[in-house]
């Protein structure tokens, strides 16, 4: 787990001088794969967490997943949870998670996975199909959450 810190000062006057710091950590989970462009995995502020999109890539060998949206989905959620516990959480503290299918016709096998992960108090959520994905994949999943 790595955490990179920033931080940056504002500085207020006119009826008060204050100072305020504002704290951005970066995210790199060794156990999800390599961004594969220029992003972090996620970036926390605050007590909130905020992942990048997770694809079914397997952090070991780098490849796609194979196995049909079943095992990419599995793939993705478990990239996402160790996202969120490199950032101090959890996929219980999840308050909202975005999901992208490339073909609307997997939502129902989707959710039977989805299901697997969260399975009391669901986050809220969105779920998309899109035209394509990066590498070809067929999911992509993102969260806010919060720290523990």
């Amino acid at each position: 787990m790595a955490l990179e810190r920033k931080r940056k000062l504002s500085f207020t006057t006119k009826t008060k001088n204050y100072v305020r710091i504002n704290m951005k950590e970066l995210i790199a989970s060794e156990h999800a794969p390599a961004a594969i462009g220029p992003y972090s995995h996620g970036t926390t502020y605050g007590d909130l967490i905020f992942t990048s999109g997770q694809l079914p890539v397997d952090s070991a060998t780098g490849k796609v997943v194979e196995g049909g949206i079943t095992a990419q989905s599995h793939q993705s959620l478990t990239n996402l949870k160790h996202v969120l516990e490199a950032g101090n959480g959890s996929l219980d503290t999840v308050l909202k998670t975005t999901c992208y299918l490339a073909n609307i016709s997997d939502f129902a096998e989707f959710n039977k996975v989805y299901a697997e992960f969260f399975q009391k108090d669901c986050p809220a959520r969105s779920c998309f199909a899109v035209k394509d994905l990066p590498l070809g994949v067929l999911i992509e999943v993102e969260a806010i959450a919060s720290k523990k």
